[in-house]
């Protein structure tokens, strides 16, 4: 279970937290290029994703639900009938049921409808980050220098993201590119 766990997280930090990147550079890509790179398989490709890495991870939650010896790690029933409850429901569906609805093809060919997506999927994750950064700021303890240090280290994580956003694109319409060439007998440099 350590060992699917494990994949997760690096499939998380590799690829799903860059989601959102992802979606906005290929919405760029579209607006600048019309119709000159194959983004719309691109876009497909990141449906399909969300949807297999939606059915992996809650096979993988449920799974461990049912065969865990830490009850409190998957504490499912206090979650979602505790006080703060709409908020859990709010993430659950929007973790579960919301990537599910992108088998609608008409829903998913809408970059607005795949980043929407894409948000709702880790909008818990984005919420968490959010509260810390913006309590670390009212800290009575803390130095100047301290949340400044903070705040650098939030925008380096978020270039991060943009950057691997950045590549992940490059790396996947420039595939697409050399299938289409492929396909055409289009070889020229």
């Amino acid at each position: 279970m350590e060992f699917y766990k494990r994949i997760i997280e690096i499939i998380d930090a590799n690829l799903i937290y860059c989601l959102i990147p992802i979606v906005l550079i290929l919405m760029v890509v579209e607006l600048i290029f019309k119709n000159r790179f194959e983004t719309k398989k691109a876009l497909n490709l990141i449906r399909w994703t969300i949807i297999i890495y939606t059915i992996i991870t809650w096979t993988f939650y449920l799974m461990g639900m049912a065969t865990t010896e830490n009850p409190n790690e998957y504490a499912f029933i206090n979650r979602a009938t505790g006080p703060y409850a709409w908020a859990y429901w709010i993430m659950f569906l929007g973790a579960l049921i919301l990537p599910l609805t992108l088998f609608i093809r008409k829903l998913a060919s809408k970059f607005w409808y795949v980043l929407l997506v894409a948000f709702g999927m880790k909008s818990g994750m984005y919420f968490e980050r959010f509260v810390i950064i913006l309590t670390s700021f009212h800290r009575d303890y803390g130095t100047e220098y301290w949340n400044t240090g903070l705040m650098e280290s939030a925008s380096y994580g978020i270039g991060i993201f943009f950057l691997q956003g950045l590549v992940i694109v490059m790396l996947t319409l420039g595939i697409f590119e050399i299938i289409k060439r492929k396909k055409t007998g289009y070889n020229t440099v």
